[in-house]
């Protein structure tokens, strides 16, 4: 009867061992997942910081100040090229950065700077309304703040794609606003894939509102406010526009061009290619980038090294603590040195 009982004990120790093991397991995957998932995202863009700018006094009070937050390129797969794994991971890293972003910022106005899909140029109507409906689950935000999308090549083709269809479509979901003043801020949004400059009817069409838009920040200034060619309707803030485009200005390379994200050293002087990797020149001498004051800061997010490392780190830990608790470790450790030893042995011999 005591072998018995004594037996039965052993059992619930060895339950009780398992049980314990398997919770130790369980907290591990949990902690590291909630850090590489969630936390490190706070971790990370909590360090960013709104920069500091010395604000002018007008009319016996402080000039207002705009917080604006640029993204750029961020490229939603579709359903021709993109794995859904690989879909599923990119899409929530966006999300969680996105998201933690506002957050923390708590900015007033987003601008995202073309190429939000990189298959809208030749997705069909239920692949795009899919993507759409993707781009605002992960994009989303609150009331009061502002997202602002510029057209880029991937969401409506090259020029030599580009038709009106596309640019409609587009329009249809982010907006055919040109001009959108906020805070005595006037931000001028460009359609860059139209400005090639062959006079094709989408071209000509963004040559016309360039020039429109021309007309009404001239309006605005003092000095001509009284010409005939200004009406009587409401006038734009005094300030110098933000120009907002997918394509750079014309640039020969990345040679001058510095930082954390700037080219690699052998990629800096190679020559860009006009009307591709940056507008024209004729292009860019219609618009210009100005400001009265600005301040501009960078914020990056995690790196996917540092995501894996983790992941490997813990990986590796969970398989010392199970060798451990199958009281394996010992036995690895002895086998391993006396290979050693039996290695140098050879090489003496």
């Amino acid at each position: 009867m005591a072998l018995m009982k004594w037996g039965l004990g052993r059992q619930k120790l060895r339950l009780l061992k398992r049980s314990s093991l398997l919770l130790k397991l369980l907290a591990i995957v949990l902690a590291v997942l909630l850090f590489c998932e969630f936390f490190i995202y706070h971790l990370v863009i909590s360090r960013c910081n709104w920069p500091e700018l010395k604000t002018a006094v007008h009319d016996g009070g402080q000039e207002p100040v705009l917080r604006a937050m640029f993204l750029a390129d961020t490229h939603l797969l579709g359903e021709i090229k993109g794995h859904w794994l690989d879909k599923l991971r990119r899409e929530w890293q966006m999300e969680r950065a996105f998201q933690t972003a506002l957050w923390w910022l708590q900015p007033e106005v987003v601008f995202i700077l073309g190429d939000i899909f990189d298959e809208g140029k030749w997705s069909s109507s239920q692949a795009w309304a899919d993507d759409v409906q993707r781009f605002q689950k992960m994009f989303r935000h609150p009331n009061h703040v502002q997202l602002k999308v510029v057209v880029g090549n991937h969401d409506i083709g090259f020029h030599y794609q580009m038709n009106r269809y596309l640019v409609k479509r587009f329009e249809k979901v982010f907006n055919s606003e040109r001009l959108f003043s906020w805070k005595g801020v006037n931000f001028v949004m460009v359609n860059s894939v139209a400005l090639e400059g062959d006079g094709c009817d989408i071209c000509s069409q963004a040559e016309a509102e360039l020039i429109e838009i021309s007309r009404k920040l001239n309006c605005s200034q003092k000095q001509v406010q009284g010409s005939g060619q200004c009406g009587g309707g409401q006038q734009l803030p005094l300030s110098a526009p933000v120009l907002l485009q997918h394509y750079p200005l014309y640039r020969t390379s990345d040679a001058n061009c510095s930082g954390e994200d700037a080219a690699p050293p052998e990629e800096k002087n190679i020559p860009f290619v006009e009307k591709y990797d940056v507008l024209s020149r004729e292009a860019s001498q219609k618009g210009s980038l100005t400001s009265r004051d600005y301040a501009l800061s960078k914020c990056f997010l995690p790196f996917e090294d540092t995501v894996l490392t983790m992941y490997s780190g813990a990986a590796g830990f969970l398989v010392v603590l199970i060798l451990a608790h199958f009281e394996c470790l010992a036995s690895l450790f002895l086998l391993g040195w006396n290979l050693l030893r039996m290695h140098r042995t050879r090489l003496r011999l």
